[in-house]
């Protein structure tokens, strides 16, 4: 990871004790084929905030911020068992983010694997910071097209609550396919805005880009965040904030974690096979 300058992943593992990882899973259901669909997933195992701390009030709930990352695992075990005729590659920047005399701190600087350099405004931000160089990874090893999962930001779970998670990407055609594939498999996705015109947000004048926006849009100016990092690669970002976990049963819905996403991405990884 250092090798590589993945700055934004290493910067918030700063602060833990335990050692950051970058997980990596593929399946190769076509031999014949040299490319393969990415599929990113956001594996912060506690999310303290780190600096930025969060209130103490519902923070147990933290570990549940590698949601995306279990699903995209759990997603991968599902495609191998069920054998379609296509390419795919998981990857899952771990890391935790607490506050210590090492940690992060806003106003700080990194730089992301593509060479972007970011100014951190919060440090509970971090999500955006590790998939940067997660998905800068996914681009340099050719994965095309790119589903991330990611429990990114409250701000979605305030816009759609907790029954829909939220749909962004840069390419209507693959947007398509991934609300396809959820409408086939009964997950619900409600497709969100990425205007030009919010990037003001995150505009940085000592960095490439901030990472954090103000408090209107935040589930949009995350998104237009990421998109700073997948080149011109058709990409889709699911941002599950809301769905990843459930304080009650509901039809096949669990109490607990849901594993949401899981099913849209076998279903899309079929469909595309097909």
């Amino acid at each position: 990871m250092e090798a590589m300058g993945m700055g934004g992943l290493l910067g918030v593992a700063k602060g833990s004790s335990q050692a950051p990882k970058l997980i990596t899973l593929s399946y190769k259901g076509d031999e014949q084929s040299e490319s393969a669909i990415g599929f990113i997933g956001k594996g912060v195992t506690f999310d303290s905030g780190g600096i930025s701390i969060k209130p103490s009030e519902g923070m147990g709930e933290m570990k549940d911020d590698m949601a995306g990352g279990a699903a995209v695992i759990a997603a991968l075990k599902a495609i191998a068992q069920l054998k379609p005729k296509i390419n795919v590659t998981a990857i899952v920047p771990a890391t935790e983010n607490l506050p210590s005399g090492t940690a992060l701190k806003p106003g700080d600087v990194l730089k992301a694997m593509n060479g972007k350099t970011i100014e951190v405004i919060s440090t509970d931000a971090e999500g955006r910071l590790i998939l940067a160089d997660a998905l800068s990874y996914a681009v340099k090893q050719n994965l095309s097209p790119l589903v991330d999962l990611a429990t990114l930001t409250g701000a979605c779970r305030v816009a759609l609550g907790t029954g829909y998670s939220g749909v962004f990407g840069n390419n209507q055609e693959l947007i398509d396919r991934v609300l396809e594939a959820a409408a086939k498999t009964g997950e619900k996705l409600w497709q969100m805005p990425m205007p030009e015109g919010y990037k003001e947000q995150i505009k940085s004048e000592i960095a490439d880009i901030k990472n954090t926006g103000d408090r209107y849009g935040g589930a949009i100016t995350a998104a237009l965040f990421l998109a700073e990092f997948v080149s011109d690669t058709p990409w889709v970002h699911l941002d599950i904030a809301g769905t990843a976990s459930s304080s009650k049963e509901s039809g096949y819905i669990v109490k607990g974690a849901t594993g949401v996403g899981v099913r849209t991405l076998v279903e899309l990884a079929l469909s595309l096979a097909k």
